[in-house]
């Protein structure tokens, strides 16, 4: 039977971690040495972004991983506006052999919601 998006992205969610938009804005203010990976469209990301995030839209995730995150083991946290695309690229960075790799819940909408800091 064919997958739906939805089924994918919930396949995805249970087979990452997830972590919440406070425990990646406190990551962020101890220096805990977190990489925030913004996987929103350009139009989406010029609206605004969480500070000192990298910005690898989606599309081409695969093609930018190795040079834009050239460690496999560092500690990343993806997300997106909602959670959807954050979960699929947090699946795609596993698959791709990184080891420390979370998506954030919520995506920047729920950073947005609790009044977190934009650029």
């Amino acid at each position: 039977m064919a997958k739906s998006y939805e089924d994918l992205v919930a396949e995805a969610r249970r087979q990452t971690r997830q972590v919440s938009p406070e425990e990646v804005r406190e990551a962020l203010r101890s220096g805990e040495g977190i990489t925030v990976v913004d996987v929103r469209e350009p139009e989406e990301w010029g609206q605004g972004h969480i500070p000192g995030a990298k910005h690898i839209p989606r599309g081409v995730l695969e093609y930018r991983a190795a040079s834009d995150l050239p460690d496999r083991g560092a500690r990343i946290v993806v997300h997106c506006a909602a959670g959807g695309r954050g979960a699929l690229a947090a699946k795609t960075l596993q698959e791709m052999g990184y080891t420390d790799v979370a998506n954030m819940e919520g995506g920047l909408g729920a950073w947005r919601e609790r009044g977190y800091e934009l650029e």
